[in-house]
Parts: C-alpha cells; sequence; structure tokens
C-alpha cells in the first residue's frame, strides 16, 4: 500500500497487520494480539471494569505470571506509553487511533530493556453520546494502577500521530487543571510540566519539522487525569495545518474554550479545526490521509523520551 510521500511502508514490521487492523470488520482485539505474538512482546491483557486493556512490558522483566501477579515498578516512576485501540463505528480509524497502536508496537522492540517503561493499548477511549469522561478506559484504569503502587507513574498518550510532521504538545488538561487546588494535584500538574518540558526537548534533539504546546481534541490523557496520573497527550499534524492552527489560537482568545468544552457545533466553526482532525471519528479517517515519511521520527521520539529522562 502506497500512499502521501511514502513508499510500500506496510510490508515492514510490525506494519504488516496494518491493513487488516482497519478492515471494516476486523476483530482488532484479536489482531493486535496476533501481532503481538508475532514480535514474541512481553505482553498481558489486564481486564479492568469491563474494558481490556493490553500491556506490554520490557523483555527482561518477569511476566505477571512468573511474578506471582505482582505489577511490575510498583512505587517507582515508570513511563507509560498508552494508545487507544478501540475506535468509531464506519470510521476505519486510520489515524485515530490506529497507527499510533503500530508507532508503539515498533517502538517496543527498540525501547533499552534496562529503563522502567510499559506500553498499554487502552479499551474505550470513544465515548457514546451521553457517557461521562468517568465512563473512559482510561478513567478506571488509572484508578486500578495507582491501587498497584503506580500513583507516580508518567503516562505519555499518542493518539492521531500518523498525519504530518508537527509535533503537538497538547495543552487540554490545563482546563482540567485549573481550578484544582488540592496539593496532590498541584503535584500532578507540577509533574505534567515536566513532562511537556521533557517531550519538546526530545523532539528539539530529534529536529521535528515544528513544535508547538496548543489545546487537542480529547483524549485518553483526560481519563487518567480525572483519576489522578499525570497524563500528556501528544499528536501530530501536517506543518502548514500547525501553523494555520497557531494562527487561529492568536486571533481567537476564545477558540481554545470552544474546543474543550464542545462548543464547536457550527459548520462554519468546525471549519476552523485543522483539516486532519476534522476528519478523525468518521470515513474520511482513512490511509490516503498517512504520511508515513514521518514514522520512523516518530517512534524515535518515543524511544527517545525513555533514553534522555
Amino acid at each position: 500500500m502506497k500512499t502521501k510521500n511514502g513508499g510500500d511502508w506496510a510490508k515492514n514490521s510490525p506494519y504488516g497487520f496494518y491493513f487488516d487492523f482497519i478492515a471494516p470488520k476486523a476483530d482488532r482485539y484479536k489482531i493486535l494480539l496476533e501481532c503481538i505474538n508475532s514480535l514474541n512482546l512481553n505482553s498481558a491483557v489486564i481486564p479492568v471494569a469491563g474494558n481490556r486493556h493490553i500491556f506490554i512490558f520490557p523483555s527482561g522483566q518477569k511476566s505477571l505470571r512468573s511474578a506471582g501477579g505482582i505489577f511490575p515498578f510498583r512505587n517507582q516512576s515508570p513511563y507509560l506509553f498508552s494508545a487507544h485501540y478501540d475506535r468509531v463505528k464506519d470510521s476505519p480509524g486510520a489515524n485515530d487511533n490506529s497507527i499510533a497502536v503500530f508507532h508503539l508496537l515498533k517502538a517496543a522492540s527498540l525501547l533499552p530493556g534496562s529503563s522502567p517503561w510499559m506500553i498499554v493499548f487502552t479499551d474505550k477511549e470513544e465515548l457514546s453520546p451521553g457517557e461521562s469522561l468517568k465512563e473512559q478506559g482510561s478513567y478506571s484504569l488509572a484508578e486500578k494502577l495507582k491501587s498497584w503502587g503506580l500513583e507516580k507513574t508518567k503516562v505519555y498518550n499518542f493518539d492521531a500521530c500518523g498525519a504530518g510532521g508537527a509535533l503537538i504538545i497538547s495543552t487540554t488538561t490545563d482546563l482540567i487543571l485549573k481550578d484544582s487546588e488540592s496539593e496532590y494535584m498541584r503535584l500532578v500538574r507540577k509533574n505534567i510540566k515536566l513532562m511537556r518540558d521533557h517531550a519538546f526537548n526530545t523532539a528539539s534533539l530529534l529536529q521535528f519539522d515544528k513544535v508547538m504546546f496548543a489545546p487537542t481534541p480529547f483524549s485518553d490523557d483526560i481519563g487518567f487525569l480525572r483519576a489522578g496520573l499525570a497524563s500528556q497527550t501528544i499528536t501530530m499534524l501536517p506543518e502548514n495545518e500547525a501553523r494555520q492552527y497557531e494562527e487561529l489560537l492568536r486571533s481567537r482568545d476564545d477558540f481554545a474554550d470552544l474546543l474543550l468544552s464542545g462548543g464547536l457545533r457550527s459548520q462554519s466553526e468546525r471549519r476552523l479545526l485543522p483539516e486532519t482532525w476534522r476528519s478523525l471519528n468518521s470515513p474520511s479517517d482513512s490511509p490516503s490521509r498517512l504520511t508515513p515519511v514521518h514514522f520512523e521520527q516518530t517512534v524515535r521520539f518515543i524511544v527517545q523520551l525513555t533514553k534522555s529522562g
């Protein structure tokens, strides 16, 4: 499969499973497990509140079964790289969020075995009308992780990372944090600031086309944060869209609040969103929008986070 700015990328491991994964009637859970098994990754399925979350651990780390069910990195500050594997009905989910899943699968074989990291593919990021943020799979998962002694986990959430070379470090969680005055949440805010700085420095080191801090559509970061885990979303945009969005935020002081409150209801307001984001959760979220020329750099960014942190 050839797409914009790229060659036969889907022939390379692990992307060979990608087009099966986005097929209309795909059992995405089953295909993801097949891919993980083919890569011989150290994995475990952890059901929480009816959702099936798939974890990957360093190869040298004892499996949950051999460790007697004890979760790794208790009372430490591991990196947790997350990407949701569900999608909305009638959308291929090519960018939201299939490609980030495969970037993390690629990174899993490159991440240093000596560093404290985990990968999780989360279930139920997409909410149906009327469902609250506390029904996100990431919310109940975060509560469970905290009960297992992982309240210091640093979550980097990857969403819609397949189109463009501009790296966007989300500031969406600021809306959730701005009225929080508890000592614990002040610490979470401090940790998120450190995570953002680390992401920016890492992206600068890898010479991304453009790096910017900006509000982004809701993702798993909100569920993690609502449960009290420091979480930072990373997404990508084509450079021209990123610059246009940057100009919009400068000229419209109210736009960030409209985006975060769900206030972009009219067609004229929605047209102000970057085109890449307008295509999400729709039939337009197709592989033709992907830019494989940037895939390797995104994977390197994930790996470098553990090396320079």
